[in-house]
């Protein structure tokens, strides 16, 4: 195919408009590229036609696309501004463009006529049989550079997947540490102590027979009572150094009346002294008056049994914490690089 550029130039004032294309021949529906230069004034305004996509620049000629405006500043003040038209034809003809007009300031100039001669393509019609069917759509070469980021990536992710079973495994294996806190009832010291006061009465423990017995389950209520009340174990000690630790506390008339209750029991206990019946009341009431004028009100009736830990226990509490920690953060990881692995792959794919 011949292409011979053509130049014509249309000249008015300090305006020049300058048509060429870029062949003159072209097969039935090839394209060719027509360009219109506008030297000018710097700062004038250019304007163009404007053409839609298959629309006829002449009969037989339509434009399918063009490009913007390109301005280009040379000497003594001037500009170009070149505008580039892509056109076809699909009739076989020797055409005549006409000359472009151009808006320029306002004022209307027309570019130089330019040739197009559209041939037809030679079809040789005596060899039939060097025309062949369409070939099939072929696959693209591998190539290892478009996927080995997709295989490191899935690699990466199978085995984050393996350490993540690791981790279940092993806190699996990690048992975890149960602590519960029990809430138990608890029982008042001077609600012990009565209890036990009021079952010496029923059992009528204070007979002649029973008096050893009777005195020395009373004075041991009353010393586990003291124990549990004023915090001194009473168990140990004896009935003189009870008083004497009281002493700093109590009532003097409520000492005497347990001063009495205790001398009484070392007698009966220890040097066989038999009471007589009212006396056995009498320290009976005594023990009870002591017990309430002692014994502290409004406190709690439940008791919380919190469990302490062991040095293994608080080990094994956070490593579960560290495992947990991992697994999930992997577990976001996975998700993460496994969505893009899939992007990819669809990218590559289609």
């Amino acid at each position: 195919m011949l292409v011979l550029p053509v130049a014509l130039q249309a000249k008015s004032g300090r305006v020049y408009v300058k048509a060429a294309i870029d062949s003159i021949e072209i097969f039935i529906g090839q394209q060719a590229k027509l360009t219109v230069d506008v030297t000018a004034d710097r700062g004038v305004k250019v304007v163009y036609p404007t053409y839609e996509r298959a629309q006829f620049i002449t009969p037989g000629v339509e434009v399918l696309g063009s490009t913007d405006a390109d301005t280009a500043l040379i000497d003594n003040g001037m500009m170009t501004v070149s505008k580039t038209f892509t056109i076809t034809s699909f009739d076989e003809k020797l055409y005549a463009i006409p000359g472009m007009k151009v808006s320029v300031d306002g004022k209307a100039y027309t570019a130089n006529q330019l040739a197009l001669k559209v041939i037809p393509v030679e079809v040789d019609t005596l060899h039939l049989d060097k025309f062949f069917p369409p070939k099939d759509v072929q696959d693209n070469p591998f190539d290892w550079s478009e996927w080995s980021g997709v295989f490191w990536m899935s690699a990466i992710v199978l085995l984050l997947c393996m350490l993540c079973c690791y981790l279940a495994v092993c806190l699996k294996q990690n048992k975890p540490v149960i602590v519960r806190i029990r809430v138990i009832k608890k029982v008042l010291p001077h609600q012990k102590a009565l209890t036990v006061i009021e079952k010496l009465r029923k059992e009528k423990l204070n007979s002649s027979e029973n008096q050893k017995e009777y005195y020395t389950q009373l004075t041991d209520a009353l010393r586990q009572y003291i124990k549990e009340r004023f915090g001194f174990n009473a168990m140990e000690m004896t009935s003189s150094e009870i008083l004497d630790r009281l002493h700093e506390t109590g009532d003097q008339k409520m000492l005497d009346e347990l001063k009495e209750l205790f001398y009484t029991a070392d007698l009966v206990k220890f040097a066989k002294y038999s009471t007589l019946l009212n006396e056995n009341d009498m320290n009976l009431v005594n023990a009870i008056n002591f017990i309430d004028q002692t014994k502290i009100e409004n406190q709690p009736t439940e008791e919380k049994i919190v469990p302490k830990l062991t040095e293994n226990d608080i080990k094994t509490r956070q490593n579960r914490i560290v495992i947990k920690t991992l697994i999930a953060v992997a577990s976001v990881v996975i998700l993460v690089m496994l969505c893009f692995v899939i992007y990819k792959v669809y990218l590559l794919m289609v």
